[in-house]
């Protein structure tokens, strides 16, 4: 047996995978489907408009994290009869972050609600004298949405969750009773 020096970290930037992304869709009396967008009440991206977003916690699974996050930032409980469908997008979201010299790979979920249900924009737990947002809005265009990864998730929900004969569409939803941490 030889001695092995020490593992050292790679070179380049490190990988994250803590991070969710969660688009909630409705479908007002057969109009264009809806997304929800929430405004950002503290730095790093205060005054930005973004989906349901937050972090993977120790020991959570992604499904796990994206219901805990959208309860947290939206009200929205999993056993909540406004919740119409879960749905894993098939598209990890890559983005790099240049002042953490990091790539960060975030899954994404489709999330429909009622027609008639508005968001609760419940305080953060991390932060409880603090609201993560403090608005939010509805809009039909992809192009409300700032980052060209969103967009492109947003044309993967057209595309695979939305049509009712979608061959993918039973195949990504999600029970989320059956979600486990």
């Amino acid at each position: 047996m030889t001695d092995r020096p020490p593992v050292s970290a790679p070179p380049g930037p490190r990988l994250r995978t803590d991070l969710v992304d969660v688009y909630v869709f409705r479908r007002p009396d057969g109009r264009a489907p809806e997304f929800l967008q929430l405004r950002r009440a503290r730095p790093p991206m205060h005054g930005t408009w973004q989906p349901v977003m937050g972090h993977v916690e120790p020991g959570e699974s992604a499904p796990h994290a994206a219901l805990r996050e959208l309860q947290e930032e939206t009200g929205l409980s999993r056993t909540s009869p406004a919740l119409r469908g879960f749905w894993a997008l098939e598209s990890v979201h890559p983005f790099y972050l240049a002042g953490r010299d990091e790539i960060v790979l975030s899954p994404r979920f489709a999330v429909e609600v009622d027609p008639a249900w508005k968001p609760d924009l419940t305080r953060d737990p991390a932060h409880p004298h603090e609201p993560a947002h403090d608005d939010a809005r509805w809009t039909a265009s992809a192009d409300a949405f700032i980052w060209p990864g969103q967009r492109a998730c947003i044309a993967e929900i057209y595309a695979l969750i939305l049509p009712e004969v979608s061959p993918v569409r039973a195949v990504l939803a999600i029970d989320p009773a059956t979600v486990a941490r």
